[in-house]
């Protein structure tokens, strides 16, 4: 059993991530690393996050966005924020700076809204299961990332992009050593196995017996492709599910994005409709996924959908003056017209 810091990480009028989701399903928040290259303010290709320093405000108006459009959960973007990831484009002094700088940006954005933050890890590109020091490489890695950011406040840890359950092994260690609830997510590329060989459901319930809080799935592949993992995890365990799909379309036989010829400069033509991402919003809850998120390729415009097709925003009214005719091709065209 994970136990808790004596010391409060939270204000005492802010329920925790496990009491929300045991109340119903929680709203996450969607991606960042594509959506601000989009933007102008990350590198494609190593997709690494000194953004928070260097276009702070970039990433805190990223952040407000998210929280306007309904999340209940903010992601501080520390993904890729590892020291050996981020030696490749030179900021691997920076681990602190970076780690801390993702979450205080993340509770600027939730504060004085009902919103919790999470720290966040992902895979290091340094797990090697044949490699006998690989192990404590990550384990040193992680703790790192997770000193910095628990020290800046918080609520719980977001593990992530996880290949081989034997690095999400790892997260979930090192979550559990200090102390954190712990969210350990798995992606599958090509086919529903880890690169250990473990189908969703072995990942699920490893995870979950290795004291991960919640366990799920997230990006790489879109809802269509990712809700039937999703199922059989929840079916695997007794505790929550995560599920946190890209919001990309991809050709039948290729559910990973980053596959597709479109990764990275073209992932705009890709994109699915915010009716779409509603849609598997509803389906995510009706499977009795509880911390129902997105991930890259997921903008504010989808979460709000999210939100309303969950009831966690108003729908929307729409709007009607009284004119004699047409005033824009909305109307031109018949778009206001329920189909």
């Amino acid at each position: 059993m994970v136990t808790k810091r004596a010391t409060p990480r939270r204000p005492r009028d802010r329920r925790d991530l496990l009491e929300r989701l045991s109340k119903g399903p929680v709203l996450g928040d969607g991606g960042y690393l594509l959506e601000l290259e989009h933007r102008g303010y990350i590198r494609a290709g190593p997709f690494t996050p000194e953004v928070v320093l260097e276009h702070p405000d970039a990433v805190l108006e990223l952040h407000r966005e998210f929280v306007d459009a309904g999340a209940e959960v903010l992601q501080a973007l520390a993904f890729y924020a590892s020291k050996e990831k981020l030696a490749t484009t030179g900021h691997a002094g920076q681990v602190r700076d970076i780690n801390r700088q993702a979450v205080r940006l993340a509770k600027s954005a939730a504060r004085g809204r009902d919103v919790l933050v999470a720290a966040n890890l992902s895979l290091t590109w340094m797990y090697d299961p044949k490699a006998r020091g690989s192990p404590d490489r990550v384990r040193k890695l992680f703790d790192e990332q997770l000193r910095h950011q628990l020290g800046e406040g918080a609520d719980f840890v977001i593990a992530e992009t996880f290949s081989w359950l034997g690095e999400a092994l790892l997260a979930t260690e090192r979550i559990a050593k200090a102390g954190a609830t712990a969210v350990v997510t798995m992606s599958f590329d090509k086919k529903p196995l880890s690169y250990d060989g473990h189908t969703p459901a072995e990942c699920a319930r490893a995870l979950h017996d290795a004291g991960a809080d919640v366990v799920g799935v997230n990006c790489l592949r879109n809802p269509h492709t990712i809700l039937p993992l999703a199922e059989e995890m929840r079916h695997a365990v007794t505790g929550p599910v995560a599920c946190q799909p890209t919001a990309y379309r991809t050709p039948p036989g290729e559910p990973d994005f980053t596959a597709s010829p479109q990764f990275p400069f073209e992932t705009e033509t890709l994109m699915l409709s915010r009716k779409e991402m509603a849609v598997y919003a509803r389906q995510a809850q009706d499977l009795g996924v509880g911390l129902i998120g997105s991930c890259c390729g997921s903008i504010p415009v989808h979460v709000r959908e999210m939100a309303r097709a969950l009831g966690k925003q108003p729908p929307d009214p729409g709007w009607r003056v009284d004119y004699a005719k047409p005033m824009s091709a909305y109307e031109y065209y018949g778009h206001d017209r329920p189909t």
